[in-house]
């Protein structure tokens, strides 16, 4: 596993970037105050607003600048996972209770609008009108991917709805946070533009390692049962992979016709697809998707940001749980 260094350039500005979550409860109910400690202290790399800083400082953008926007995409992503737990019914998270085993639904939903609420006061605070239609358009595609995927995706072996079920997820997230820092920085379109593809690249291979993890990590680290979205009904790239080999799998055919509620049949398929090559065909995607992300950064000036998002790329690739 390779070590994380990616974030030691900006680790004074993550220090800052959490002051500036924490002070959003402000003199709020105290429940609330509360509730943000708990999301903050449960961990998490901050990989978002490092991937801000990183970007931002590399192309010369205002630290105060960056560490407002580092903030808010942070508290955004934050926001998304209070929700999904809830609708997930997940009671853990890195190990940890979510806000979900602690409170009760309506609590937590307000909670998630509150931390979506501050989430956009802290990008206003940019005070840079394309940074907010960013924001806003993000927002709206993390939503429309978690309603998809709610409605229509149940089952559905198909590639281009994965795809853009992990660009709604979790692509769209860094595709901003790369494009924020490259937005508030005096540099020119065409920078803006492969800061962008840099972080489209880099998140699309981050949620593809996720779900090649949900086949192959430890069930105790990862904190839910292996094979856990196959069991749901939601079929990631190792599933497609295996179900392209082998269309007549008995398994896969009860999967697309719904079955997935069958769980011995279901963990049948989980054991079949980790036998397969489909692991290491996913993998074999995540890398690509890796190698185009570290292409866009080749033009730029050498130095420590850019070697930070280096490492960070390979870091995504290299995770083992």
């Amino acid at each position: 596993m390779s070590t994380i260094t990616f974030t030691t350039p900006v680790q004074e500005q993550i220090k800052r970037v959490e002051e500036r979550i924490r002070a959003q409860a402000g003199d709020n109910h105290p429940d609330m105050r509360a509730a943000i400690e708990h999301i903050l202290s449960s961990g998490g790399k901050r990989v978002r607003p490092t991937v801000v800083l990183l970007v931002g400082n590399m192309l010369g953008a205002p630290e105060d600048k960056l560490v407002t926007v580092g903030a808010a995409i942070e508290l955004l992503h934050t926001a998304t996972l209070v929700h999904d737990d809830l609708i997930d019914g997940s009671l853990l998270r890195r190990g940890m209770p979510t806000l979900n085993a602690r409170w009760s639904p309506a609590a937590t939903v307000l909670t998630g609008d509150f931390l979506f609420a501050r989430a956009a006061k802290l990008a206003a605070e940019a005070d840079h009108l394309p940074l907010m239609k960013l924001f806003a358009e993000t927002l709206a595609t993390i939503v429309n991917g978690e309603l998809t995927q709610l409605f229509t995706s149940r089952g559905l072996i198909n590639r281009k709805n994965y795809y853009q079920r992990i660009y709604a997820k979790t692509a769209s997230l860094f595709e901003m946070s790369a494009r924020a820092g490259a937005l508030v920085s005096p540099v020119d379109e065409e920078t803006v533009e492969a800061m962008r593809v840099f972080g489209y690249e880099t998140g699309m291979a981050f949620q593809i390692v996720d779900d090649i993890l949900d086949f192959t990590g430890d069930q105790t680290a990862v904190g839910k049962p292996l094979g856990s979205d196959l069991l749901q009904g939601l079929v990631t790239l190792p599933a497609i992979y295996y179900a392209e080999a082998n269309p007549d799998d008995p398994d896969v055919i009860l999967l697309s016709e719904g079955g997935w509620g069958n769980q011995d049949r279901m963990e049948r398929l989980v054991n079949s697809i980790r036998e397969s090559d489909a692991i290491q065909k996913s993998m074999q995607e995540a890398e690509d998707f890796i190698k185009r992300a570290l292409e866009k950064l080749l033009p730029l000036h050498p130095g420590i940001e850019r070697n930070a998002l280096e490492d960070l790329s390979r870091y995504i690739i290299d995770r083992q749980i």
